[in-house]
């Protein structure tokens, strides 16, 4: 290229809604930009509930037009350039140049014979209806919108007579040369010079070298000797320049080998063991309606992201512009583009096979290597998101991308096959959530998805790992199908039937496995969100929820609720990914997610909200403590100890940092109040292992007279490498007094009479005669109770419970000798799943709610486990909790002596 002429700025503009093409240009836009964005077209008044409202939602075609005046040609090759669109028709001078429909790779138009010096006339028609396919999460109203307009770069590019262009760029990092292939347009053999200069802060530089081409086919070794190695711990950057004819083109390059260790257990970076840290994307930019195409706004989030110790993207259904290619090549994060598909890959001896679709999408991903498989970031490529469909063909699938580009390693999709998983020919690694029924391999699922994970159903302890469900000591259960040989599964937000495919219970990938999705613990929402959705992108989903809270007549507990519900997720979160760093046999991760999903039912799963910001539940220096390139991490049974119980916890560091640990001081400590500090030093013996076993922890429980919480904190003083938990402790010689306490199962005669002379009666029901109530459920809810609930019955399973943790006043008498945060913690998983929360909705009037359950913002019950209200003269205790199943843990025994000693008649 020897000359580029920017068009961004003002176009005329008309919006054609009806596609009857009848132009009539009586307004403006400003590109790059969306048409929403641009507020243009009619307001939406819709309010979604599911997702965001596009307040000026546009759907049809999009008339954009200027004029532009063109220098002196001299046989110069002149293209348009349209990055990041929909479908596009181009017309010059009032000649239709022609149409491209990819979401992916710009829109680049060959316009040097209706180009003419002087004044000329560009129209561009851009579609967002009629796509070959669905989209994914390039075009789902569930992240990005179906927006309509130009986003990115909008310029003509003149070339001369001779360029090259389709530049491929291999690394070789054992002989520090790159291969490098280009197509040379016009002279077919002549001699291109070559220069490789460091950019982004590497200051090396390669001489210059001359190389001839012939037949229009460029193809040389570029010697770079000591060049430096690109990784996410030391990402070097290069420049490729290739000049003809003084035309030159230009590509970014970093040397590095990404590929499965020799053992297929890790993925390796130039030789060095990694484990992926990886955040889901689905383009969420809330401000504009549509992913930034500037480097320095994905350095902003992506920045955000290494702060929260990830080091990897993985992009459902979709493939991000190349700035974040860019962003992600100067910060070292490992790129899993996506081909936009969400469904099923048929033959075509399938009835319900779609030619057009398949080959689109085939297509589509040969474009995102081509525009972007030079950069050193994108080291990994998916097909989709849990897709079914025929094992052969998608191998074929794969095979083809495999066979012209080996820079990148491949899989079939994200979670493909559900309950059947599998790994073909081609998968150079596997992502899934289970590798048979009951194997699974992350920490919580919906309940269409049962069996529930660990964190969900276990008594909260730091014991657990994959390693047993990835090479399993028994026999699997196996999935099978209905007589049909069909499954119902989750397909995005609703349901669908499939063909089930063979599954092995004894399933063991011998590639690196990546643990799919991990957490989608919710929170409730924020509403002081709601003001900064200034962009076209409107949080009506947000002010409907605060209506029905408000409606309920619990609208002054907002904040409480996002703050105690957010400290569940965040400690649900934490053990999600000690566990998978536990594992020996798990390469990564790829959470859901950091950041809010703003769709699919308003699913509140982040840390950060939409907008990549802190929420304020945590710190990203306190997520980093367990999710880093190191992080320490201790075994131990149980959070709950009483006196004379033995605390015993094995100390382990999981370690794929650049950096030694050998001979550093570990030290673990133990404080409380009025508890004498406890601690205990290690010195690391660390020979380049990934899992390091540190040593053995312990100490006796004292003699206690009231409930204490400990923290236990694990460092290494001379880093910044921290671990901490909260351990709760109690007497061991709990005295039940019942004399003067006066319990019941419900209200009767005699509890009546007790009432009418003023005592306090405590009426504990026989949960199973509990109605209009919900179970007791600890864990967070999973992604977003309205989705699943839908799905759930669709597939007659059975519906999630729904709540998102405890809103307890800590400070109310009833628990005075109940130590406790005013959020749910792990000493209150027994007296949660061993309760009952009776729904109060019409009869909240006069109770005073001492532990409440939060509820999710779908429903917005009046949720109480604990409560109280005045009745004749005396005062009802109403505990919803089977005080027999938890009589016998410590922490119960403490709650219900608590409970009766505030019951108790003097």
């Amino acid at each position: 290229m020897i000359k580029k002429i920017d068009l961004s700025g003002k176009w005329h503009l008309f919006l054609d809604e009806n596609m009857k093409d009848e132009k009539d240009y009586k307004d403006f836009i400003i590109l790059p930009n969306t048409t929403s964005n641009a507020r243009k077209g009619t307001p939406n008044p819709a309010c979604e509930t599911g997702f965001l409202t596009d307040a000026y939602k546009f759907e049809g075609n999009a008339w954009f037009s200027r004029k532009i005046k063109i220098p002196a040609l001299e046989n110069n090759t002149v293209k348009l350039f349209l990055e990041r669109t929909r479908i596009t028709t181009v017309f010059v001078n009032g000649k239709n140049v022609g149409t491209q429909d990819s979401f992916v790779a710009p829109h680049i138009y060959d316009i040097t014979d209706l180009i003419s010096v002087g004044e000329n006339t560009i129209e561009i028609c851009v579609c967002n209806t009629g796509y070959k396919t669905g989209g994914g999460h390039m075009t789902s109203q569930d992240t990005q919108s179906n927006w309509n307009g130009i986003t990115g770069e909008i310029s003509l590019r003149i070339y001369n007579n001779t360029y090259a262009e389709n530049i491929f760029v291999e690394s070789d990092i054992e002989t520090k040369t790159l291969k490098i292939s280009a197509e040379i347009v016009g002279e077919k053999s002549g001699s291109a010079l070559i220069s490789c200069n460091g950019i982004y802060g590497n200051e090396q530089s390669f001489e210059k070298q001359t190389f001839d081409y012939q037949n229009g086919k460029l193809s040389v070794i570029y010697k770079m000797e000591n060049s430096k190695m690109w990784s996410e711990f030391e990402p070097n950057l290069y420049s490729l320049k290739i000049e003809v004819d003084g035309d030159i083109v230009e590509t970014i390059v970093g040397l590095r080998e990404f590929k499965a260790s020799d053992n297929g257990d890790k993925f390796t970076i130039n030789g060095i063991k990694t484990f992926l840290r990886g955040k889901h994307d689905g383009l969420i930019f809330p401000k504009t309606g549509y992913a930034p195409t500037s480097v320095d706004e994905w350095l902003d989030v992506m920045k955000t992201s290494q702060d929260y110790g990830m080091n990897h993207y993985r992009f459902h259904t979709c493939c991000p512009p190349e700035a974040a290619f860019i962003a992600a090549d100067i910060l070292g994060i490992y790129m899993e583009p996506q081909l936009p598909f969400w469904g099923t890959i048929t033959t075509e001896k399938d009835e319900k096979h779609n030619k057009e679709e398949q080959d689109f999408l085939i297509e589509e991903g040969f474009r995102i290597i081509k525009e972007f498989g030079n950069h050193p970031s994108f080291c990994m490529m998916s097909m989709g998101n849990e897709l079914w469909g025929d094992h052969e063909r998608i191998n074929d699938i794969l095979g083809g991308y495999k066979a012209i580009d080996k820079r990148h390693m491949y899989t079939q999709g994200s979670n493909n096959f559900q309950w059947f998983p599998n790994v073909l020919e081609n998968d150079d690694f596997f992502v899934g959530v289970r590798l048979a029924n009951d194997r699974l391999i992350r920490g919580s699922y919906a309940m269409c998805d049962a069996p529930l994970g660990h964190i969900q159903t276990d008594r909260p302890s730091t014991m657990h790992d994959y390693d047993d469900a990835v090479i399993p000591k028994k026999e699997a259960a196996k999935t099978e199908a209905s007589a049909d040989g069909t499954v119902k599964i989750q397909y995005g937000t609703t349901m669908k039937e499939v063909k089930a495919s063979d599954a092995d219970a004894d399933f063991i990938p011998k590639v690196p496995i990546v643990t799919h999705e991990i957490g989608q613990f919710e929170t409730y929402p924020n509403f002081n969100e709601i003001e900064k959705y200034t962009g076209p992108l409107k949080a009506r989903n947000f002010e409907v929820f605060r209506k029905r809270l408000e409606e309920k007549g619990m609208l002054g507990l907002a904040d409480k609720f996002f703050k105690s519900s957010g400290k569940l997720a965040m400690a649900c979160y934490k053990e999600e990914m000690e566990a998978v760093l536990r594992s020996k046999t798990i390469a990564g991760f790829q959470i859901l997610d950091i950041q809010d999903f703003s769709g699919q039912g308003t699913a509140l799963v982040g840390v950060l909200d939409a907008f990549m910001d802190n929420k304020g539940l945590i710190t990203d220096k306190e997520w980093r403590n367990f999710c880093s390139e190191t992080v320490l991490l201790a075994r131990f049974s149980s959070y709950t100890y009483e006196s004379g119980e033995s605390f015993n916890a094995h100390i382990e560091i999981t370690d794929f940092s650049a950096k030694s640990l050998d001979k550093k001081t570990l030290t673990c400590k133990v404080t409380g109040d009025k508890f004498e500090q406890i601690s205990k030093d290690f010195i690391i013996n660390h020979r380049g292992e990934n899992y390091i076993s540190v040593g053995d922890f312990s100490f006796e429980i004292p003699e206690i007279t009231k409930p204490q919480k400990l923290l236990f904190e694990i460092y290494i003083d001379e880093t910044n490498l921290y671990n901490s938990y909260d351990l709760w402790i109690y007497p061991n010689a709990i005295k039940l007094e019942t004399n003067g306490v006066f319990i019941f199962d419900k209200l009767n005669k005699e509890a009546n009479e007790l009432l009418e002379s003023g005592k306090t009666v405590l009426i504990v029901p026989n949960l199973s005669e509990l109605e209009n109530s919900i179970e007791g459920f600890y864990c967070a809810d999973f992604w977003c109770y309205h989705m699943f609930k839908i799905i759930s019955e669709m597939m007659k399973k059975p519906n999630p419970v729904g709540t998102m943790g405890l809103l307890i006043n800590n400070n109310h008498p009833a628990l005075s000798e109940f130590t406790s945060e005013d959020y749910s913690t792990q000493q209150w998983w027994e007296i949660v799943q061993n309760s009952r929360s009776e729904i109060l909705d019409d009869s909240y009037e006069g109770k005073n709610i001492i532990v409440q359950t939060i509820d999710n913002f779908e429903r917005n019950h009046v949720l109480g486990l604990l409560y109280e209200y005045s009745h004749a003269n005396g005062k009802v205790v109403v505990c919803n909790v089977n005080f027999d199943a938890i009589i016998d843990k410590p922490e119960g025994k403490q709650f219900i002596k608590s409970i009766l000693g505030y019951c108790k008649n003097k």
